[in-house]
């Protein structure tokens, strides 16, 4: 079982719980196994070999295996052969399931307590869902205008939130201080454990094409913690080797916060932060994105490439997804069908090439925001109160 962590940048090797390299850049675990299905497991766990961590049981089993959709009336609009991953399928309707399910059998496997993260949607869900499953504690930190039907959405699986007031984009690199003075792991959003859970989104897809590969794989793009895990997979199938031909990795962001594709386009080598306006997509703009240098080089080492798109084309993609496909998608996994035609349009994709829309969380989820009438307990602290709030608790 793997232990060993490496920097895709530098190529410097650490011990867990190690989670960035001394040059800034994120790190993610070196793979050694083999690239063989396994027949005897569940979802994920198919892929045993190339994750750090073994089968916990519980709702980790039943995260995975999501379905791989042909949506031919997709096409034309598209510009491209279109197949759309469903990640929406998963226990709390999103993809962060699968990094939920790798870090929390981390957890475990460290005798562990609690689990946390920095989130106000989707994966402040997914962890909170798997910590309860596996009976552990869970810490949700999360600003402090988040909107009641949110926090209620959250609360119900009954982790212990702080509503933080202050600066929220400095509470990625407080809460890995908060990590190390409190033991709680926690699960961000391109955290190695995260990664290693995720990339298994793209070993399924290439599973589901062998002996062929699809030509390019979309997907959106926020922290870039997906997207480097994508490049991952990728890297590791290269490695083996277990692909005939190398996809393109294709990122879109919307354009109202959009530093990765804002990087691209400039040619620069690293994305700087941004000011960040308003999107429906709102669970993807991420105006200062921890690994967005490295979802960039993916970008670049597979030929593919960033684009963004606007609130228009997003709410345009969504209904077509809907009455075209049959998909309930949020806003954030409409920029894939947004950005495979805009990708087209500039002739990164081709009419006859086919391309797996990653769509990346369910719409169900959006909808029903409204959640339960009752009261969340969550106090509000300020960002300097953060560690002793937690260690009071864990």
């Amino acid at each position: 079982m793997t232990v060993r962590l490496r920097c895709y940048r530098c190529d410097e090797a650490y011990r867990p719980p190690t989670q960035r390299c001394d040059c800034g850049e994120p790190l993610w675990f070196d793979s050694a196994g083999e690239f063989e299905p396994a027949v005897d497991a569940p979802g994920l766990w198919r892929f045993r070999d190339l994750l750090p961590v073994d089968d916990p049981g519980g709702l980790a089993s039943a995260t995975g295996g999501t379905p791989l959709v042909r949506a031919a009336r997709l096409d034309d609009y598209a510009g491209c052969r279109v197949h759309v991953k469903d990640e929406g399928e998963h226990p709390t309707g999103s993809f962060k399931d699968r990094g939920s399910a790798v870090g929390v059998a981390d957890a475990l496997a460290r005798d562990r307590s609690a689990v946390g993260t920095v989130s106000h949607g989707n994966m402040a869900m997914s962890v909170a869902a798997y910590a309860a499953s596996a009976n552990l504690d869970c810490v949700v930190l999360v600003p402090a205008d988040i909107p009641p039907e949110r926090l209620r959405i959250i609360a119900q699986y009954d982790p212990h939130v702080l509503r933080i007031d202050g600066d929220y984009g400095r509470l990625y690199d407080e809460s890995l201080a908060v990590a190390e003075s409190t033991g709680v792991a926690f699960l961000n959003s391109d955290s190695p454990l995260r990664v290693a859970g995720q990339k298994t989104t793209t070993l399924e897809i290439a599973s589901a094409f062998r002996p062929d590969a699809p030509d390019a794989i979309v997907m959106p793009v926020s922290s870039g913690g997906h997207a480097s895990s994508a490049w991952k997979a990728i890297r590791e199938l290269a490695a083996r080797p277990r692909l005939p031909s190398t996809p393109k990795l294709c990122f879109v962001q919307s354009a109202a916060c959009d530093p990765i594709a804002s990087a691209f386009r400039a040619g620069d080598d690293t994305v700087s932060p941004t000011t960040p306006g308003d999107t429906i997509a709102y669970s993807i703009a991420n105006p200062d994105p921890p690994s967005g240098t490295r979802a960039l080089a993916a970008a670049r080492a597979t030929d593919g490439a960033v684009v963004s798109v606007d609130d228009s084309e997003i709410r345009e993609a969504q209904t077509r997804l809907a009455r075209h496909a049959g998909l309930c998608v949020e806003t954030a996994s409409a920029t894939s069908l947004a950005g495979a035609r805009r990708l087209a349009a500039d002739g990164v994709l081709a009419p006859d090439d086919r391309a797996v829309l990653v769509a990346t969380g369910s719409g169900f989820t959006e909808a029903s925001e409204a959640g339960t009438d009752a009261d969340v307990e969550a106090p509000t602290v300020t960002l300097a109160e953060v560690r002793d709030a937690v260690a009071a608790r864990f």
